[in-house]
């Protein structure tokens, strides 16, 4: 406190009030009746009515979902008596106060305001949909068909990657976590993250997802605890990994020392020159299908690209939401383009950048191989 602070008598006050006598009638009606902050007639229930009754464009623009689906997910909460209505908020402004919250990375107090809500309202709803849809992991986040996938019928796939029922890969979430326990999340760009495995098919769905890894491990080590606890490959089944993985009988990595990427591929300006360019090409176009769903999903969902308020255990539920949310929309054969616009209204300085994935091998490997 400053020394030279002293608390004013009541009759200093009271000269005060004499000399300016409006500063005592402000003083008095202020606290004679507190104002309500939110008296906009344009409230939630009307924004909702608006985006489901409006141009089929502005349930795409402010939730990332067609209209369509909204309501089928809404139908889906509510048959499983995951969500019910409220007093004041209906399952559908419930939905759409998360949605909104994660498509527009958007804070507590601008909810309030779209929605005319206190902000322990806006928590509560957040929270129970945030709950329900979770709730639904294991629902919509599966194993794939063990059939061959179409797409490895084509030619140039077929017969080697028959019995490849998908890619895997790691990515990193960033988060925010107390200063005393942030150095084991230090990632190597030297951000705040937590490292996820995910796993998906050849239908852009997501088929496995493990959360909440410490930035600094290694993609190959989360990999290692999701078979510890309960993925699993089925019997003469791979899945496809980057570098960063073993080369396993259920985990195939392309040849080592070998352009791969893409991009490299592209650079260099002709065709593969021996059997291991050929092998990386195909392997690569393969595995790009995991590179493009996470792409597709942090566009749809800018919160993932920016460390979030919440404690950690919702930042990592928060993040398995998203994917549940995804796969429901694939379910429903939902435009994935709609997510190539999706960042035009976020603020890019609170976007944060993180690593891709681990492109080499790391010393967890060797020990991953020894384990297998």
């Amino acid at each position: 406190m400053d020394p030279n602070y002293h608390r004013r008598s009541q009759n200093e006050d009271e000269f005060i009030f004499l000399i300016h006598p409006t500063l005592a009638e402000g003083t008095s009606s202020q606290s004679s009746e507190k104002k309500a902050i939110h008296t906009s007639i344009r409230n939630g229930a009307t924004f909702i009515h608006e985006t489901l009754t409006g141009h089929e464009a502005l349930c795409r623009r402010r939730f990332h979902m067609e209209r369509e689906i909204f309501q089928a997910l809404v139908q889906r909460l509510r048959e499983n008596n995951l969500l019910v209505d409220s007093r004041y908020v209906s399952v559908e402004e419930q939905l759409g106060i998360f949605l909104y919250a994660i498509s527009k990375n958007a804070a507590n107090r601008t909810l309030q305001d779209i929605f005319q809500h206190s902000g322990e309202t806006i928590s509560r709803h957040f929270t129970s949909v945030l709950n329900a849809l979770t709730s639904l992991t294991c629902n919509y986040i599966r194993l794939p068909s063990l059939h061959p996938h179409r797409i490895l019928r084509q030619p140039k796939f077929a017969p080697y990657f028959q019995n490849c029922i998908g890619a895997i890969d790691g990515t990193h979430i960033p988060i925010t976590i107390p200063l005393e326990q942030q150095e084991p999340y230090r990632n190597r760009k030297q951000g705040i993250s937590q490292n996820m495995m995910v796993a998906c098919d050849f239908d852009l769905k997501f088929v496995h997802v493990h959360a909440g890894w410490e930035g600094s491990t290694s993609d190959a080590r989360v990999l290692q605890d999701a078979l510890n606890h309960g993925f699993s490959v089925p019997p003469g089944k791979f899945y496809l990994v980057d570098a960063g993985y073993a080369n396993t009988p259920e985990f195939l990595a392309p040849y080592r020392g070998t352009r791969y990427h893409l991009q490299e591929q592209g650079r260099a300006g002709q065709k593969p020159q021996n059997h291991k360019e050929l092998f990386n090409l195909r392997h690569a176009e393969l595995r790009n299908h995991i590179e493009r769903i996470i792409g597709i999903l942090k566009m749809r969902y800018p919160i993932l690209k920016a460390a979030s308020l919440y404690d950690f255990d919702t930042q990592v539920d928060i993040s398995v939401a998203c994917y549940v949310t995804h796969n429901f929309i694939r379910l429903y054969n939902g435009d994935m383009s709609l997510a190539h616009g999706a960042n035009e209204d976020i603020n890019q300085s609170n976007m944060q950048d993180v690593p891709e994935g681990d492109d080499e091998y790391s010393n967890d490997v060797p020990a991953f191989n020894n384990l297998r």
